[in-house]
């Protein structure tokens, strides 16, 4: 019995090898496709938030973005950064009066969330593995309660798990998210170590970066000029 269920195992494992292989091919082969049409339908949209200037900066490229298509929108923030949640809560407010006023679409009432973060300012590595993993378990719950469409971040580290979950669910067949991550401005030579993970990995469907010499250093990298 040991035997046959050898030879078993000698066949099946190459056939699933092949088939994990295949399904990571074509997700990147996708990975970065237009999205498609989307006048008639709107977009799940996830926007993860950073404090200091990464939540001014993701905070004005939402101000510009067709709000009416990137709706529902849900922000999220690390567990310890109530400031920037609350500063996109007054985004949304002037958003549904500019809509009111203007006598557009109505857009669906955003939702604001929380996550925990792989490591706080000043935590040792060692303890961070224990966070980051929790931080993992929360990002995939996240991910499935919102099945995001589209994933709109600049370099935050609370966006690797999610984008981490994002792409996994992708690899699965469980969802498809369309990863858009814009380098922050204040990366002028070097890429952020968010930025860089997302790049190397090919986990961003688009990757955009402030500064020209900063896309002849990545060239698969969109060089978009400064958005502030």
């Amino acid at each position: 019995m040991e035997k046959d269920s050898d030879k078993i195992w000698c066949f099946v494992l190459p056939v699933l090898v092949a088939i994990f292989v295949i399904r990571v091919l074509y997700v990147l082969y996708w990975t970065g496709k237009p999205i498609g049409s989307s006048k008639t339908h709107s977009l799940r949209t996830l926007i993860v938030l950073g404090s200091g200037g990464h939540t001014a900066e993701m905070l004005s490229i939402m101000n510009v973005l067709q709000n009416d298509i990137y709706t529902p929108r849900f922000y999220v923030a690390a567990a310890t950064d109530n400031m920037s949640l609350k500063k996109a809560r007054v985004l949304e407010e002037s958003l549904m009066q500019q809509g009111e006023n203007s006598g557009r679409k109505m857009i669906e009432a955003a939702q604001f969330v929380q996550i925990y973060r792989s490591r706080e300012v000043g935590q040792s590595y060692i303890t961070s593995v224990g966070t980051t993993l929790i931080a993992m378990a929360h990002a995939l719950w996240l991910t499935l309660k919102i099945r995001p469409q589209v994933i709109i971040c600049n370099g935050p580290g609370t966006c690797i798990p999610l984008c981490a979950s994002a792409f996994l669910f992708k690899l699965l067949g469980l969802g498809w998210s369309h990863i858009f991550y814009v380098e922050s401005i204040a990366r002028v030579r070097k890429l952020s170590l968010s930025g860089l993970l997302l790049y190397k990995l090919l986990l961003a469907d688009q990757f955009y970066v402030q500064w020209p010499q900063l896309q002849k250093k990545f060239p698969r990298a969109h060089y978009v000029g400064c958005l502030m």
